[in-house]
C-alpha cells in the first residue's frame, strides 16, 4: 500500500520525496482477526519542520512518543500472528489519536514544554500535516480493517500506547491500564486476568479515562464500526529494555488469550449516537 502525498493548494509539501512513510505496515499476511495499531510509535521530525524548534534530548522524551510501544507492537504481533500499523511521526507534528479540532492535535505546549514550531501556524499548513501525515495513516488504518474483516471475520482493536511513571508531580502506581469507552467486551475480562497476577497494579481508565477525551482510534475505527476493541496503557519505564518488552509481550499475550477466544465477541454492534 503506497501512499502519494496531496498537497494543499499553495502550500509546499511537508515530506520529501525520500522521506519515511506516514505509516508502517507490519505482519500484513497474519491469519488472527486481531489488528494492532501504535499511533505514537516514533519520534521521527520530518525533515521540513527542522525538529520543531526542539532539541533532540526532548524528541527522546514521552511529549514525542509513546516509549516502547513500537517495539511491544512488533513483539505482539509476532506473538498473535496479527497485523499491525504503525505512526511514522511524531505525536507533536499531528497526534493520530485526535480529532482535528482538539487543541492537543497540533499541540502548542505539552507537558509544559512549549513546541516553538507548533506556535501561530495558519491553518493552511496545519491542513498539509492532516493531508501528508494523519489521512495517510487513517485511510491505511481503515483499509487493513476492511482486508481483515473480508477475510478473517469481524476484527478485534488492539491499541497501544504508553504512559510516563511521573506526571504533574504524582508516581503513578499503574503498570498497565485498559481504558473503555461504551464497549467493554475486551476490557472487563482483560483487566479480571490482569488481576489474577498479584505483581501487577492494573488500571480501569486508568491513568486516563477513554471518554476524556476518547480518542480518534477508538471513536471512529472501534465504536463507530462497532468493532470489539481496548486501549492498552503500559508504563513506559516496564518497557525501557529488550526484556522488558518481551515480558509484557508475553504477559499480555497470556492474559488476551482466553479473552480472545470467546467467539461471541466477534460480532458488531451499533451504539446509540
Amino acid at each position: 500500500m503506497i501512499h502519494k502525498y496531496s498537497r494543499v493548494s499553495g502550500v509546499a509539501s511537508i515530506l520529501a520525496e525520500d522521506e519515511e512513510p506516514p505509516y508502517e505496515l507490519i505482519n500484513i499476511e497474519g491469519r488472527s482477526p486481531i489488528v494492532i495499531t501504535c499511533d505514537h510509535a516514533s519520534n521521527r521530525i520530518p525533515r521540513s519542520l527542522d525538529n520543531l524548534g526542539l532539541p533532540a534530548s526532548s524528541l527522546r522524551e514521552h511529549i514525542a512518543w509513546d516509549i516502547g510501544c513500537a517495539a511491544l507492537s512488533r513483539r505482539l504481533s509476532a506473538l498473535m500472528n496479527a497485523p499491525a500499523i504503525l505512526g511514522g511521526f511524531s505525536r507533536l507534528v499531528v497526534d493520530l489519536n485526535r480529532h482535528l479540532n482538539d487543541p492537543s492535535s497540533i499541540p502548542e505546549i505539552s507537558d509544559n514544554t512549549p513546541v516553538p514550531g507548533n506556535q501561530g501556524i495558519d491553518r493552511t499548513h496545519a491542513a498539509q500535516r492532516v493531508e501528508e501525515i494523519f489521512l495517510p495513516y487513517h485511510t491505511a488504518l481503515s483499509a487493513l480493517l476492511a482486508e481483515v474483516h473480508a477475510t478473517q471475520g469481524v476484527p478485534v482493536i488492539l491499541s497501544l500506547h504508553s504512559f510516563t511513571p511521573r506526571w504533574a508531580n504524582f508516581e503513578r502506581p499503574w503498570h498497565v491500564g485498559v481504558l473503555w469507552n461504551r464497549d467493554g467486551r475486551i476490557a472487563h475480562p482483560l483487566i479480571k486476568n490482569l488481576r489474577h497476577n498479584p505483581d501487577l497494579c492494573v488500571g480501569d481508565n486508568q491513568p486516563y479515562h477513554a471518554r476524556e477525551p476518547v480518542g480518534y482510534g477508538m471513536d471512529v475505527h472501534a465504536e463507530g464500526n462497532g468493532y470489539p476493541h481496548a486501549l492498552l496503557e503500559i508504563r513506559q519505564d516496564l518497557l525501557s529494555t529488550p526484556e522488558g518488552i518481551d515480558h509484557w509481550a508475553n504477559l499480555l499475550f497470556d492474559a488476551l488469550s482466553d479473552v480472545l477466544n470467546d467467539k461471541s465477541i466477534y460480532q458488531q454492534v451499533e451504539f446509540e449516537s
